[in-house]
C-alpha cells in the first residue's frame, strides 16, 4: 500500500511538471487559435538562459574564440538578478517573434501558422546552441531537494522535495493567471481576441500587442517550467522534448482551458506511473514513454475536445 501512494504521488507531482509546460501552449491557442510548437524549445531557451548567467558563461563564446576576441568576460551574475534578465529576455523574444513571425501572418491558415513556429523552434534551439553551448548545465536556484523526511520516517513514501516546490509554483502560477484572466482590463482582452479576433478588432483591441502580451506571458510560463525541469535533471538539450509529453496532456484537458492542462497533467502523470507498475512486467516495461499518447488517442475516440473543450459544431 505504501509502494502504491508512493506511485500515485509521483505521479500527481510529475503531472504538475508536464501541465506547467501544456500552460503555456494554451495560452498562446486561446489568444491567436496557434498550437506552438516552440514551447518546449522556449523551456529550453529559458533555462539555458538563466543557467549560463548564473554559470558566468559568455555569451556566442564559441564563436568569439573562432573570431580571436575576449570570450570570457561574463561574470557570474546572482540569482536574484538573473531571473530578471531572463524574464526581460523572454519579453525581448516576444517582441521578436511578433515582428519578424506573427505580424507577416495575420489571417493565413493554422497549419501555415503551426510550420511556422516549427522553424521557430528549430531557430530558437540553433539559437541557445551558438549563444550557450550544447553542455548539460546544472541548475541551482535553492529550490530544495531530497526525500521529503517526515513523510519517509513516518511511512516509509519517498517524496522529493523538488517535486513538492514545483507543485507550489505551478497552484500559485495557475491561481495568478485565472485572476490575471478574469479581473485585469489585459485579461478581459485576451479573452475577448480568443472569443473573436474580429470583435475584438471591431471595439479597438489591438491584435499584435495582444499577441505580444501573451507570448510574453508563455515565455515567463516556460522560465518556470524550464527551472523546474532544469534544477530536477539539468539543463540539457533533450529539454525541449517535452513538448511532446505536453502534447497528450493538452488532448486530454482541452487546448483553452487552463484548469484542464492541470488536470489533464496530472491524469498522464498517474496513468503513466500506475501503468508502469502494474502493466509493465507483463509487457516489458518502459510504459511510460507511450502510455500517455495511448491514452491520448483513446480519449479523442471519445471526446475529441478534451475535458474542458468546447465541442465545435459547423453548420454545413
Amino acid at each position: 500500500m505504501s509502494y502504491l501512494i508512493e506511485t500515485i504521488l509521483s505521479g500527481l507531482l510529475a503531472g504538475v511538471m508536464y501541465s506547467l509546460v501544456a500552460l503555456g501552449f494554451v495560452l498562446i491557442f486561446k489568444a491567436s487559435q496557434i498550437f506552438n510548437f516552440a514551447q518546449g524549445v522556449l523551456c529550453l531557451f529559458a533555462a539555458l538562459t538563466l543557467a549560463s548567467l548564473m554559470l558566468g558563461n559568455t555569451p556566442f563564446s564559441e564563436l568569439l574564440h573562432t573570431l580571436g576576441l575576449p570570450n570570457d568576460w561574463m561574470p557570474v551574475v546572482p540569482i536574484w538578478i538573473a531571473v530578471p534578465i531572463t524574464i526581460l529576455v523572454m519579453i525581448g523574444l516576444a517582441f521578436v517573434i511578433e515582428r519578424f513571425v506573427l505580424r507577416y501572418l495575420v489571417n493565413q491558415e493554422p497549419i501555415i501558422l503551426f510550420m511556422a513556429t516549427i522553424g521557430l523552434a528549430y531557430v530558437l534551439e540553433g539559437m541557445g546552441d551558438l549563444m550557450w553551448g550544447s553542455d548539460v548545465k546544472p541548475l541551482s536556484v535553492g529550490l530544495p531537494e531530497g526525500a521529503l523526511d517526515w513523510m519517509f520516517d513516518r511511512f516509509d513514501i519517498y517524496v522529493d522535495k523538488l517535486e513538492i516546490a514545483a507543485a507550489v509554483v505551478a497552484t500559485v502560477l495557475v491561481i495568478a493567471l485565472s485572476l490575471f484572466s478574469q479581473y485585469t482590463r489585459i485579461g478581459r482582452a485576451l479573452r475577448a481576441v480568443a472569443d473573436d479576433h474580429q470583435a475584438a478588432l471591431s471595439v479597438g483591441i489591438s491584435l499584435r500587442t495582444i499577441w505580444i502580451i501573451v507570448w510574453s506571458i508563455a515565455g515567463f510560463v516556460a522560465l518556470v517550467a524550464g527551472t523546474m525541469w532544469g534544477a530536477k535533471s539539468g539543463v540539457q538539450f533533450s529539454l525541449s522534448l517535452i513538448a511532446l509529453k505536453a502534447l497528450p496532456v493538452l488532448i486530454l484537458g482541452g487546448f483553452t482551458s487552463i484548469p484542464g492542462a492541470i488536470l489533464g497533467g496530472l491524469i498522464i502523470g498517474v496513468g503513466e506511473k500506475l501503468a508502469e507498475l502494474y502493466a509493465g512486467p507483463y509487457i516489458g516495461g518502459a510504459i511510460e514513454n507511450w502510455f500517455a499518447y495511448v491514452l491520448a488517442l483513446a480519449f479523442l475516440l471519445v471526446r475529441p475536445q478534451g475535458l474542458f473543450g468546447e465541442r465545435i459544431i459547423e453548420r454545413v
